[in-house]
């Protein structure tokens, strides 16, 4: 972690199912973005290409077109995902000149030399994802070496243009904790933090949201007096930063959908974003206070501290989270509320981090009955891909749908 992980903002533009509506909406994401006209004319063209494949080879198949920002510079990110029937031989696929059917000709060899990164994870019988990602030219210096730690993306319910969940993540750079004000919220005693609830509301949550599932558990912290398939709740009360750098993840679940719900998940994202906490809970703060006046919505932020083997987690509303290995799963302990209108006052619960694990947060617009299983093969793509894959998995599109994944940190 010595030049630190790389995290990027994104910006959901649309999803498209039609050829000629992507690639105008591409031409204009990419000038938006500030690629040159050559560059922009190459993501047309993959992305011409792999709308053609959609339309002559894939079931339920769509684009999705967004702008993705690191702090130095702005790119255009591909994601296609169709449910079948899948590619036999993803290397065969991708060689120069292979074609089932007669496409535009330049075949997805040619888009993966196109983009500066490009994943693909086909399975037989059960459809593809890919992903392809256009920096602008001359790249930066290990701009394309180092893929981002977080990715996730995010799906309006069928009939809207908006989507009402949003997600973000940031650094926490280590710092010495000091006799600041920070410090001194962090390590309040639990009398003056039940003193400081979060403001109440005439909104009922239980008219609003449901209880988490009652099978959501959580995995302890390591020690080496617990055995390691143990599990149980640890709420820290004044809980403190750990050393060490460490990534910040949050995503949000505005109530309901459409435009009034998409103004709560932005709200939620940019206090993220711009606040300056340390920890979970405190991070919560910042939200609610953001989301007055709005909806409200469920709300789940993770700390996630590679050094110290820890995950920090504080979740209210019906948001699902999960530690996960290639064959086990653990749930983390959200409780009841709703974030901007009624809630407890917001607990962080440690978790220790398994060893080849994956964070997984996602919205009740996916089902929970997903399993390790489930995620065969994709454990070892890309954030987004994985994200991706599992969205198609388990999204039931009745409502707006969100997943983020943090994968490589540790």
């Amino acid at each position: 972690m010595n030049a630190g992980p790389l995290l990027v903002d994104c910006e959901d533009v649309a999803w498209f199912r039609e050829p000629e509506a992507a690639r105008g909406a591409a031409a204009a994401l990419g000038r938006r973005t500030g690629l040159s006209e050559q560059r922009t004319a190459e993501l047309v063209l993959a992305v011409a290409e792999l709308t053609s494949n959609l339309t002559k080879h894939s079931v339920d198949g769509s684009l999705l077109l967004r702008a993705v920002r690191t702090r130095e510079v702005a790119g255009v990110e591909v994601v296609v995902v169709d449910n079948g029937p899948g590619i036999s031989d993803v290397s065969a696929a991708l060689l120069d000149g292979s074609s089932t059917v007669g496409s535009l000709g330049i075949g997805l060899g040619a888009v993966q030399r196109l983009a500066d990164v490009f994943d693909i994870h086909s399975r037989p019988g059960h459809g593809t994802v890919q992903l392809a990602r256009f920096w602008p030219r001359p790249l930066t210096r290990g701009l394309v070496a180092r893929e981002p730690a977080v990715g996730g993306l995010t799906r309006p319910i069928s009939g809207e243009r908006v989507c009402g969940d949003a997600w973000a993540t940031r650094i926490d750079p280590h710092e010495p904790e000091g006799d600041t004000e920070e410090a001194g919220r962090a390590t309040r005693t639990p009398a003056e933090a039940d003193r400081a609830p979060l403001a109440p509301s005439v909104t009922s949550w239980a008219a609003l949201t449901r209880r988490p599932s009652p099978d959501h558990t959580v995995v302890p912290p390591r020690s080496s007096a617990r055995p390691a398939g143990s599990a149980r709740s640890l709420p820290v009360r004044g809980a403190t930063a750990g050393p060490g750098p460490a990534v910040m993840v949050m995503l949000c679940d505005g109530l309901g959908h459409g435009p009034m719900a998409a103004l709560a998940g932005q709200a939620a994202a940019r206090a993220f974003r711009t606040g300056t906490t340390r920890l979970p809970e405190q991070a919560m703060q910042d939200i609610h206070q953001a989301l007055r006046g709005t909806r409200g919505a469920a709300v789940a932020v993770a700390r996630i501290e590679p050094l110290n083997g820890r995950l920090l987690f504080c979740g209210i509303g019906n948001i699902t989270a999960s530690l996960v290995t290639a064959t086990t799963r653990s749930n983390l302990l959200s409780h009841p509320g709703i974030v901007g209108h009624q809630t407890h006052r917001p607990r962080t619960y440690e978790h220790a981090l398994p060893e080849h694990g994956v964070l997984v947060m996602h919205s009740d617009g996916l089902t929970e009955r997903w399993t390790p299983a489930d995620l065969i093969g994709l454990l070892a793509h890309r954030a987004t891909v994985l994200a991706t894959g599992l969205m198609r998995q388990a999204g039931t599109r009745r409502d707006d749908a969100s997943v983020v994944i943090a994968k490589g940190l540790w």
